[in-house]
């Protein structure tokens, strides 16, 4: 494993900075592990987790994770991206625990939405009921305030009620970065101590720990059709309805997630620094330009939050 060494001061600062970032998620980690009885890390193999991943491993090296890994599978993924998973989590010795959104629908406890449809509202109920399942009383997720309003109401610890509901006026305040951890039997806590980054620092974080993605990050021919402004990949669960047309284009992704719903965008950029000169440039979070179920509504994040979302 290679870490870039900087060069001049401008960069050392960068640098610094990250470390004070990543000292920051170590503490909080650290933090929820010692007040919770049964943590787990919520995983889906995209950037933001796998720097999450890496900086968990880090709070406890020598030492193995003292909690699983969890990845909630809607069973629309792009393939590259379920392989690395496996790679990356049994193959560094952790737990994976696969929370299946295509057993949920077999087992009636959510509705199928249908072929080509995206099932990430399906995907609260399943996460619900396999934090219930493993008597789960702390979910660490990835998210980070930039991405979107709902996600910027969030509070390092966000606490849910018996449900897994979230009400973001019932936030604890963290003041001078001192968390409580109490809850009452029953209830969840998902932490996020990505929270005060931004995509710009995963990114710089991934190229200083030289991490490795899944390809699709990087720029590649695919065959892809729009939608609504929206580039989707032709896949067995999406494709070009009658007035639409699909053609191979260099695109890459920056975020991942349901095939039906998770768009491309053109790019050249074939390796990380090609990519952060982009993201530098960027004036739409990934969230708000390639994902069409955070573009149809300005509520529609927190409406899922409050129903147990991640």
């Amino acid at each position: 494993m290679t870490t870039t060494v900087p060069t001049d001061t401008s960069e050392t600062r960068r640098v610094d900075e990250l470390r004070l970032l990543e000292a920051e998620a170590v503490h909080i980690i650290r933090e929820v592990v010692a007040e919770l009885e049964r943590p787990v890390l919520l995983f889906s193999a995209g950037k933001d987790s796998i720097v999450l991943l890496r900086l968990a491993e880090k709070a406890f090296r020598p030492l193995p994770l003292p909690f699983p890994v969890m990845h909630v599978d809607t069973g629309h993924n792009f393939p590259e991206v379920i392989e690395f998973r496996d790679r990356r989590v049994t193959g560094h010795g952790h737990k994976l625990i696969v929370a299946s959104v295509q057993e949920s629908i077999d087992n009636g406890r959510v509705l199928d939405p249908g072929p080509g449809a995206s099932r990430n509202r399906a995907q609260t109920r399943t996460l619900l009921d396999a934090l219930e399942a493993g008597g789960f009383d702390a979910a660490f997720g990835g998210a980070r305030r930039d991405e979107e309003r709902a996600r910027a109401k969030e509070r390092i610890l966000s606490f849910r009620d018996e449900f897994g509901q979230w009400d973001p006026r019932a936030q604890r305040p963290e003041p001078w970065s001192l968390y409580n951890g109490r809850i009452k039997r029953g209830e969840q806590v998902r932490v996020f101590p990505l929270s005060n980054w931004t995509e710009l620092d995963v990114w710089r974080y991934i190229e200083l720990e030289d991490l490795e993605l899944p390809p699709i990050y990087f720029a590649h021919e695919r065959e892809v059709f729009e939608r609504d402004g929206i580039l989707l990949a032709v896949s067995e669960y999406a494709g070009p309805q009658a007035d639409e047309t699909s053609a191979v284009e260099w695109v890459r992704y920056r975020t991942v997630g349901d095939l039906t719903i998770t768009g491309a965008v053109r790019s050249r950029a074939t390796d990380i620094a090609r990519v952060i000169t982009e993201i530098s440039a960027a004036t739409v979070s990934e969230r708000g330009e390639t994902r069409a179920d955070d573009r149809t509504s300005a509520a529609a994040m927190e409406d899922r939050k409050r129903e147990g979302y991640f």
